[in-house]
């Protein structure tokens, strides 16, 4: 049973909502937020990378950068950038990408149901990212970002969705990425339907966005510890989310990119990968079917097809990302952890593989691989066992903007 619940969200006004929305905080840098940020003085990128108002130098983990964020955050509510609704409403969230869109429900949920494992996961949490956004979200007494959710496509809901969709929207603008963004606000009879449907939902999943489940529940732990035990009404139990059904969207590849080949020249790199993988000359750069990798090298795209079977039934092992890593980066290229090994970065499908080509031929890495998309069922197989998957193995797309939503505590 899922619960979830209408929140005050604090919104921009409908004329300001194109310019105060801004892509998350985790798919930039310092740098790449100044820039588009630059200009702006109500871009949400100066709440959730306020490192851009501070001299450059300054540490992202810096008590004046989280300091930062609170102050613009309080600023915004303080000049009308940021309005909290009168009363507690639910949304209905659209985005619309070439040519296909995906309507999801705007919400709070519990602490609760992620402790006990009601909200699923399927990656594991760095410590320094979990810490950060712990400090952020208790600096800035909010969760100033939703988490992406998604469940196993339920009819109700949907006609529920639907019927609230054939209204006027509250707003609908093309952002500069060409992703369309549009929100209904659920009348208060509507939103009490879909509380109660949300209860005949066994599981949410994660999609994206693990550090900041992560760093609600120790934020709510953090705010019990300095105030006493906390009512069940208490914001601190809830955090905001997008909530879609899987049936609306597309995870898209995650490539890797590896800087050396591991003391190897290329030759005799090609001859230890044919110990395990059928490899073809002159492939394209885009995988057809799962257990197809396309490998970038010396100029020339190769196909990489596994040699042994690979264990359907496992849903881990068999993932693409996994017969790369147990089969290729770990044996030959000595990638051991590929969450902490400074050798291999990725690449989020979005990005396409003509910049996969860019990197390797600038000389900053030897040798790049294009996957196929994992799929949601695999995802939601992993998480139901209770399993993690490699690291960097979906790439959502398109992503939430920020500053759309926000919940304060």
């Amino acid at each position: 049973m899922s619960e979830i619940r209408a929140f005050p969200s604090g919104r921009p006004p409908k004329a300001l909502a194109a310019t105060v929305a801004s892509v998350p905080y985790d798919v930039i840098d310092t740098a790449e937020a100044r820039a588009l940020a630059a200009g702006n003085a109500v871009s949400f990128l100066h709440v959730c990378r306020p490192e851009i108002d501070l001299p450059e130098g300054t540490g992202l983990y810096d008590d004046a950068v989280y300091a930062k964020g609170r102050e613009n955050l309080d600023a915004f509510y303080a000049n009308g950038t940021l309005v909290d609704d009168p009363s507690p409403k639910l949304f209905v969230y659209r985005q619309t990408w070439r040519g296909r869109s995906q309507d999801g429900l705007v919400a709070c949920c519990s602490v609760d149901d992620y402790d006990r494992d009601v909200i699923k996961k399927h990656e594991k949490t760095r410590a320094d990212k979990e810490n950060d956004r712990v400090k952020h979200v208790l600096t800035q007494s909010a969760h100033a970002e939703p988490v992406f959710l998604t469940y196993r496509a339920d009819a109700g809901i949907d006609a529920l969705v639907a019927a609230v969709t054939e209204a006027a929207p509250e707003f609908d603008f093309v952002a500069p990425d060409g992703v369309g963004h549009t929100l209904w606000i659920v009348p208060d009879d509507g939103a009490a339907a879909l509380v109660e449907a949300f209860r005949g939902i066994p599981m949410l999943y994660v999609a994206d966005g693990h550090h900041r489940c992560a760093s609600a529940s120790r934020a709510r732990a953090a705010v019990a510890a300095k105030i006493g035990p906390l009512a069940a009404d208490h914001p601190a139990n809830w955090f905001p989310a997008t909530i879609f059904p899987d049936a609306a969207l597309r995870i898209l590849p995650y490539n890797r990119l590896v800087k050396d080949l591991n003391g190897r020249e290329p030759e005799a790199f090609l001859e230890e990968i044919r110990k395990q993988f059928a490899v073809a000359p002159d492939a394209g750069p885009e995988p057809r079917r799962k257990g197809d990798v396309r490998m970038y090298l010396g100029g020339a795209w190769y196909g990489l097809t596994p040699l042994l079977p690979v264990d359907e039934k496992d849903p881990i092992s068999s993932l693409d990302v996994s017969v790369l890593q147990d089969r290729l980066l770990a044996p030959v290229l000595g990638i051991g952890d590929p969450r902490t090994d400074k050798r291999i970065d990725f690449l989020g499908g979005i990005r396409g593989t003509d910049e996969l080509v860019k990197r390797v031929d600038s000389g900053d890495f030897a040798v790049a691989f294009s996957m196929y998309e994992t799929t949601l069922a695999e995802l939601m197989a992993i998480a139901d066992a209770g399993a993690t998957m490699p690291p960097k193995s979906t790439w959502f797309e398109p992503k939430l903007r920020s500053g759309l939503f926000v919940h304060r505590f």
